[in-house]
């Protein structure tokens, strides 16, 4: 793909080093005619993904490069931007070097876009547990990705949607234990999320009018206050206020009944009041093809919906499916913007 096509190269984080970050991203370039898969810059280190390559048995053309001339590399070689040294991290083994490289190339890949070097952020995995243990103080990169977008004092809430052509989900809340998510949930919070998901649908995905399925919290969506009156008294409220403004939004539904076929075909998106409730259905139905799109920041960001998978890392087994979607997806959403 050629730069009359596409002006800008999408930039994508290593991720976790010891994770399958780097090896998904060597697969899906190597898939990248095959798979239609727009031009990307990996930002890491060079070197680092040679590395990888060799353990892998893959005799790839790595070659060290700027945002502005990785279009016209993607083509015969993929293109690394180095944002930082090596790290002595191995397969499945991460040290002390991994985080320093993780987050600076998320850093990194939100200031290109910024920049206008780059078109989209794609992240791939990050181990929190690593993060947090070198001073990394965010629930996850949702939360860092908020704080990157910071301007003139206001961080904008940012709304995560996991995203697959069979499901869409949005969280209300996110990375907090289900007892305070109960305690944050708010119906401000859900009239906040659903306007912000219902214009981003239109923009970025180009949906005139979304459909939201807003799940309840309880049992049978309280069975009219039989099973708790949060969904009276939080979740209804909301809806008739997404409603007042326009907004195709129906609900609190009963959460068990809202994912089967029939159902699905009914919303364009489904609104859940807690991360589980929405993670659990569409990675039982789409795990190797959903995505996670970072909604109401000023820049496109998405991520396969996967995880480090230290056992598996350096070993050529992982599956690049779900980060070829991410990529894939990113370059729609940006062209829509065009």
């Amino acid at each position: 793909m050629g730069r009359g096509s596409m002006q800008k190269p999408l930039a994508l984080s290593i991720g976790e080093p010891a994770g399958i970050g780097p090896d998904i991203a060597i697969a899906a370039w190597q898939r990248r005619t095959g798979d239609r898969i727009a031009p990307f810059y990996l930002l890491g280190n060079a070197e680092f993904i040679r590395q990888r390559a060799r353990l892998l048995g893959l005799d790839i053309a790595v070659v060290e490069t700027e945002p502005q001339d990785a279009i016209d590399i993607f083509a015969r070689a993929l293109p690394v931007v180095n944002v930082g040294d090596a790290p002595t991290s191995r397969p499945g083994q991460p040290d002390a070097s991994s985080a320093p490289l993780a987050v600076t190339a998320i850093r990194r890949a939100v200031a290109d876009v910024s920049a206008g070097l780059a078109s989209a952020v794609v992240t791939n995995p990050i181990a929190k547990s690593v993060l947090y243990d070198a001073g990394f103080r965010h629930p996850g990169h949702t939360e860092f990705l908020a704080e990157l977008a910071t301007h003139d004092g206001r961080t904008p809430l940012p709304v995560m949607l996991l995203w697959s052509p069979t499901l869409a989900v949005v969280p209300v809340t996110i990375h907090v234990p289900l007892r305070e998510a109960i305690g944050q949930l708010t119906s401000e919070l859900i009239v906040t999320t659903s306007r912000i998901l219902a214009a981003d649908l239109t923009a970025r995905f180009g949906i005139a009018r979304p459909r939201l399925a807003v799940a309840g919290l309880n049992p049978h969506a309280g069975e009219g206050g039989a099973l708790g009156h949060e969904d009276q008294a939080i979740v209804a409220p909301a809806v008739a206020a997404l409603r007042a403004e326009g907004i195709d939004a129906r609900g609190p539904l009963p959460a068990d009944t809202m994912f089967h076929p029939a159902a699905r075909k009914t919303y364009d998106c489904a609104v859940c009041m807690y991360h589980d409730q929405a993670l659990i259905p569409i990675k039982t139905l789409a795990f190797d093809e959903g995505v996670n799109v970072t909604l109401g920041l000023p820049f496109i960001r998405t991520s396969p919906d996967h995880g480090t998978a230290f056992d598996i890392a350096g070993t050529g087994r992982a599956n690049p499916s779900s980060l070829i979607a991410a990529l894939r997806l990113a370059a729609r959403m940006a062209a829509s913007q065009e």
